[in-house]
């Protein structure tokens, strides 16, 4: 499941492209993190594991929540310092996290479990976490119920040897199985109204491209481009996402013995 460090340390050479041109998430995802929880985001102590340059950071506490930022690499982590100063950035990943036993309600990833050995980043969030924590999973999927996104999806994986496809958080359920968590899910279908070059600066921000060098990438982007132009000759288009949710908790009975 976890990717090569080489393609985890990609992203420092495209954090900027990161922090300008990747999607946000809609209310409704933080709407549902705050039913599946039991809780309310204003308030809570929440820890925001791969945090990148902030993007679920800044939307998390909007919401009210105490954010601490939890990222590996140079680049994102600085670029998350630059954009909000006052949020606390620990460098660290979810293997190893640096934080004391119960000490947050919530431990979330954006973007990033899959980045995440499961048999070490469970056991680390569920013991940083207090009784009655949560940790919860999300990523923006391409939304393949439109052609045109289909067929790109079928491009890249052709044509990028570490590209994930989209179905990946579909097996996350799976992976959490062996703890022994109650597990829920929410998807959230979304779109947001970009330029063509704003769409191909996101993909450029993806480590399947920037793995494959300058070179490469401005291949793919070129031809990509072309082919979206033929489509959208106006040069605008919907960017359509299933944002796809997983909170995991403790059974109420090992909640309670832990309290205990």
């Amino acid at each position: 499941m976890t990717p090569s460090s080489a393609q985890a340390l990609s992203f420092d050479a495209v954090a900027d492209q990161y922090a300008a041109s990747r999607p946000g998430y809609p209310t409704e995802l933080f709407d549902a993190v705050e039913e599946l929880t039991g809780r309310p985001l204003a308030g809570a102590d929440v820890v925001d594991v791969g945090a990148g340059t902030g993007i679920a950071t800044a939307l998390l506490r909007e919401r009210g929540a105490r954010v601490t930022a939890a990222e590996p690499t140079t680049g994102m982590a600085a670029g998350l310092r630059a954009a909000q100063p006052d949020v606390p950035v620990v460098r660290a990943d979810g293997n190893a996290l640096p934080f004391r036993d119960a000490s947050a309600d919530l431990v979330t990833y954006a973007q990033a479990w899959h980045w995440t050995d499961p048999a070490r980043s469970v056991p680390e969030a569920l013991r940083v976490l207090r009784p009655g924590g949560a940790l919860a999973l999300w990523w923006n999927v391409p939304d393949l119920a439109h052609q045109w996104v289909a067929e790109q999806e079928r491009r890249l994986t052709e044509r990028c040897a570490t590209y994930r496809p989209s179905g990946f958080p579909d097996t996350v359920p799976g992976l959490l199985a062996p703890f022994g968590l109650r597990i829920a899910t929410r998807s959230v279908r979304w779109s947001r109204r970009i330029t063509i070059d704003q769409h191909l600066e996101c993909l450029s921000s993806h480590s399947f491209i920037a793995m494959l060098g300058d070179d490469g990438a401005a291949e793919i982007l070129r031809d990509e481009r072309a082919v979206l132009l033929a489509e959208f000759p106006d040069g605008m288009l919907d960017e359509p996402y299933v944002l796809q949710l997983v909170v995991a908790r403790r059974p109420r009975a090992a909640v309670a013995d832990t309290a205990g």
